[in-house]
């Protein structure tokens, strides 16, 4: 565990590269991709004083943005399309891609870092701004 890992206290966070952790253990996860998601990490960031909670983002592909709540608070509510979910349940195992603090994790980096063990985007406060960014797409 590298010293920065040390002072957040996340055991989740890989020492180097990145790894996958099982949704619903640790955290659950939202993912909106492109332009999108980069729009609802900035309105994030806005409305939260510029610390949402750990958000992600990957430079390829899709080029989803991961928002990470507390686990069991994305499986049993209503998203428009558009919005992934990252979740474990019965029968459903959901992985989420994990970058470390520091070093080569490319494609995927810490948009907002986990600023402690137990801070994470605060899921109404997401799920808010999810629907109010979709409003115009009806699509519910």
């Amino acid at each position: 565990m590298n010293e920065e890992n040390r002072e957040v206290d996340v055991d989740w966070i890989p020492v180097s590269g990145f790894q996958l952790r099982k949704a619903g253990v640790q955290f659950d996860a939202v993912r909106v991709d492109g332009d999108d998601g980069r729009r609802l990490a900035d309105w994030m960031e806005a409305l939260t004083g510029g610390d949402p909670g750990p958000v992600v983002i990957e430079a390829n592909g899709r080029r989803g943005v991961y928002f990470l709540v507390p686990p069991g608070t994305t499986s049993h509510k209503a998203w428009p399309r558009g919005v992934t979910r990252f979740s474990a349940g019965p029968a459903h195992v959901s992985y989420v891609p994990v970058p470390a603090l520091t070093g080569r994790t490319w494609p995927l980096a810490w948009r907002c870092p986990p600023s402690g063990a137990d801070r994470f985007v605060h899921p109404l406060l997401l799920r808010s701004a999810v629907a109010e960014l979709f409003a115009c797409r009806n699509d519910w």
